[in-house]
């Protein structure tokens, strides 16, 4: 038998996804800016295209918190 949809903490695990993906953003540029002289221009790149990700990843992560808080209103 299936298990019953519980949506309860869906907006708190969201908001803690959003706070480990902020702070991985937040470490990757420190590490840019600290390290760019020592590092790759590939490696540059990849760190810069993952951070990118990483905020597309924040906006959706936000974007569903908003629809789990409509839900939990209906």
């Amino acid at each position: 038998m299936a298990k019953p949809d519980n949506r309860a903490d869906n907006v708190e695990h969201l908001q803690q996804n959003i706070q480990n993906t902020l702070q991985n953003l937040h470490e990757a540029e420190g590490y840019l800016n600290e390290f760019s002289s020592e590092i790759s221009n590939e490696e540059r790149k990849q760190i810069e295209e993952k951070n990118n990700r990483r905020k597309q990843s924040i906006r959706s992560f936000r974007e569903e918190v908003k629809d789990e808080a409509a839900h939990s209103q209906e």
